[in-house]
């Protein structure tokens, strides 16, 4: 059962289209499991919608259907899409990966815990975090936003329980040490759009070949 949930801010600037890549890439792995977002997002985009129709029309240039062929004919073909499964990841983020959790490419980041980064655009980073149960990722705050996604696992912070399909929402304001759940590892997907701020020293001197 999901219990935490994204902003209403948050579902606004993917609806308008107006988040980073990295957070949209949360945003819609997040809602193809959470049916109560998923219905607040499809409001939205109703929402959006009416607004547009009520919109006053504008000519468009005579040169921009022959510009919108161009960029048509010029796109990359799209990438077949993964078989549905029983796998760990949700069909968006195996979609924009590839592959489920066994086609990531994991790297050691110390005490067990791996991390693979995926490629975004500008303005934010994403990457997928695998902690054994009971290990602590070490303690930080934030000079921007985090959020992290349970895939599978579960964590614990000075905040709450976060399950798979749980969000947390982190900012400047919060400095916490999550744990992994005893039991299975913890899978994570997190987005963040300007570093941690660490406060152990060994952290912050691994930060910058990490890149987190």
């Amino acid at each position: 059962m999901i219990r935490h949930h994204l902003s209403d801010s948050l579902l606004t600037g993917y609806s308008t289209g107006s988040l980073p890549e990295a957070f949209s890439l949360l945003v819609a792995t997040h809602v193809s499991l959470c049916d109560e977002c998923r219905a607040r997002l499809e409001a939205q985009d109703a929402v959006g919608g009416a607004v547009l129709e009520s919109c006053e029309a504008v000519a468009m240039s005579d040169s921009s259907f022959a510009a919108t062929l161009a960029l048509l004919g010029g796109a990359t073909p799209e990438r077949e899409k993964p078989a549905p499964s029983a796998g760990v990841f949700p069909a968006p983020l195996r979609e924009y990966i590839g592959g489920d959790a066994g086609s990531v490419r994991w790297r050691p980041v110390g005490g067990g815990v791996r991390q693979a980064i995926l490629p975004t655009a500008k303005g934010a980073s994403a990457r997928l975090l695998y902690i054994p149960a009971g290990t602590a990722v070490p303690d930080h705050g934030h000079t921007g936003t985090e959020l992290t996604l349970v895939l599978s696992g579960a964590f614990d912070d000075a905040t709450d329980h976060f399950g798979p399909g749980d969000v947390e929402i982190a900012d400047e304001d919060l400095e916490h040490t999550p744990v992994a759940a005893p039991g299975e590892p913890c899978i994570c997907l997190a987005v963040t759009d300007a570093p941690l701020r660490f406060n152990g020293l060994i952290p912050r001197l691994l930060q910058p070949f990490l890149k987190i």
